[in-house]
């Protein structure tokens, strides 16, 4: 058993490309580490409709140029497989983009190089940018394909492969699935040519042209007015946000000094996500020093798809949901006269059916993920609860943290003429539609069989009451519905309450999402509705916590 696992090993380090990873690997042989080595070798990270992630290092389980190159190149010989690879503007295109993690750029130019090497054209984006400056050159270049190297939110080790289509929205199955068939029917690296040049670098006029396009995002004439603080949580988002906020005429932001400038290793937060606890404190500490005092603060995660916001309530700032964001740009929208489907995921909150059918706009619920929110059919606006708004679908099909908060800064701004505020206008949503309040239980796991006995569990002992409120109907998303197609989840429905449970797919947590319906009668109820809410939600936590065995 050892003498194949370091066999194996072995045959892995002879085609390794990269000396960093070839040293990690030859110590771990010289050394005998089979503990580790079988962690490294037990399989393959399996490329699915969230592309590629996991950790940096040597092996088949671990990002690393040779897991990419196989990737890349699998990806090649899908896009050849599906007829001329030409597309208006750009005959047989992949538009390559990527942030600033550790190993993005040299993942990056191994995806050029076998992009190159298989007979297409591949250009990549100039330097370390936001996912959507990449998600929009696609369309805007007429490409077949774009990829970007980026792992979002996750911990600094990680690194992921994002692919996109031609459409400038992410896969789907079955391309997945066909990608990954071509993936593994590749023998050897030997195999796959990797030319040291003949790619372009793009210059800075894609970005230019994305500057050019969030002047459709905001109304024209629309006071500029509110103040924001701004953190780019170690991201590449700041310089694309100041010049975006510079262009629409909003004051410029105040930055977070220490989380602003691209920075691999996240050094002032455990997790690089706005959501995570503690990520939000600089920034609120920043707010709290800045005169003028900001009306609002906003965050993009480290490659800048996602936004989070945070207004003052009261004496201190607090992060806002990524349903309440949802809910008010959902509103500002109405109120500008958009037409349109309104789409969400699953997971996100019920309200916005609520306000699309008071406007008579279509409204669908898809899959988690923007792979299927932007597929919903005449999309105007989408979004999910986890901090993701595609305000301008014929820009960018996907979720875009740069252009949302634009629009946030602008409904902010509109309010301020008014003398009211972001809270002012949820309490008015809550009024007209009840009070719809989310939360979620996240639990992050080292074993993932823990995630699966978790569902096992619900699947074979289905709770019947949760917080004293029966559960009038279960359904197992594994069999798909009218319609979503099949995916690995449980959603219950409760007398004014929903809770929806399933596997993250991108990172080893198991996601409980959860709503509660509060009837509201007049703005002077909205305490009382509030301090229900929060009960019937702790309760409904803590019973979905003893049937998962979580």
């Amino acid at each position: 058993m050892h003498d194949e696992l370091i066999a194996q090993a072995q045959a892995w380090l002879t085609e390794d490309p990269d000396p960093d990873t070839r040293t990690e690997l030859a110590r771990l042989i010289d050394a005998q580490d089979h503990t580790e080595l079988a962690a490294r070798f037990s399989g393959t990270l399996q490329f699915g409709t969230a592309g590629l992630r996991g950790e940096l290092g040597a092996g088949p389980m671990r990002m690393n140029s040779s897991v990419v190159i196989r990737a890349a190149a699998g990806l090649a010989a899908y896009l050849k497989k599906q007829g001329p690879p030409q597309s208006e503007g750009g005959a047989g295109l992949v538009v390559i983009g990527y942030d600033a993690r550790h190993k993005s750029a040299d993942f990056a130019r191994d995806t050029a190089a076998v992009m190159t090497g298989a007979g297409l054209r591949a250009a990549v984006l100039p330097r370390p940018l936001p996912t959507p400056v990449l998600a929009f050159a696609i369309r805007h270049l007429g490409a077949v394909a774009g990829v970007e190297v980026t792992a979002s939110h996750n911990p600094p080790r990680d690194n992921g492969y994002k692919v996109y289509l031609g459409d400038g929205s992410q896969i789907v199955p079955p391309a997945d699935i066909d990608i990954a068939a071509e993936i593994a029917a590749i023998p050897s690296l030997t195999t796959v040519r990797r030319p040291t040049e003949g790619w372009d670098t793009l210059d800075d006029s894609v970005l230019d042209a994305y500057l050019a396009r969030t002047d459709a995002v905001l109304a024209k004439d629309s006071p500029r007015t509110a103040r924001t603080v701004y953190t780019a949580m170690h991201g590449v988002g700041k310089d694309v946000l100041l010049a975006a906020f510079a262009r629409a005429g909003f004051p410029e932001p105040a930055l977070v000094t220490e989380q602003a400038e691209p920075d691999p290793d996240f050094p002032t937060v455990a997790f690089p996500n706005p959501e995570e606890p503690g990520a939000m404190d600089l920034a609120f500490a920043k707010a709290r020093t800045t005169t003028p005092a900001p009306d609002l603060i906003i965050a993009n995660d480290p490659d800048a798809d996602r936004c989070a916001v945070a207004v003052r309530d009261g004496d201190d700032w607090r992060m806002l949901r990524g349903d309440e964001v949802g809910a008010l740009l959902a509103a500002h929208l109405v109120r500008r006269g958009a037409t349109g489907t309104f789409a969400e995921s699953i997971v996100s909150s019920s309200l916005l059916g609520r306000i699309a059918e008071k406007a008579g706009l279509p409204h669908v619920e898809t899959l988690t993920g923007f792979k299927w929110i932007a597929r919903a059919e005449g999309l105007r606006y989408g979004y999910e609860e986890a901090l993701g708004y595609c305000v301008d679908p014929d820009g960018v099909r996907d979720k875009d943290g740069i252009t949302a908060a634009l629009l946030i800064t602008e409904l902010a701004s509109h309010l301020k003429e008014e003398g009211r505020t972001l809270l002012d206008l949820l309490d008015d949503l809550a009024v007209e539609h009840g009070l719809h309040a989310t939360d979620q239980l996240s639990v992050r796991v080292e074993d993932l069989s823990l995630i699966a006995a978790a569902m096992r569990r619900l699947r074979e002992q289905p709770p019947t009451r949760l917080a004293g409120l029966p559960i009038t109907r279960t359904d197992d998303l594994t069999r798909g519905t009218d319609t979503l197609p099949p995916t690995d989840g449980l959603r219950y429905t409760l007398d004014g309450a929903r809770v929806i449970v399933r596997p993250s797919g991108t990172e080893p947590k198991l996601k409980c999402y959860l709503e509660v319906v509060v009837p509201v009668a007049t703005h002077a109820d909205l305490p009382a509705a509030r301090a229900q809410a929060t009960d019937l939600l702790e309760s409904i936590k803590r019973d979905l916590s003893a049937a998962a065995g979580i």
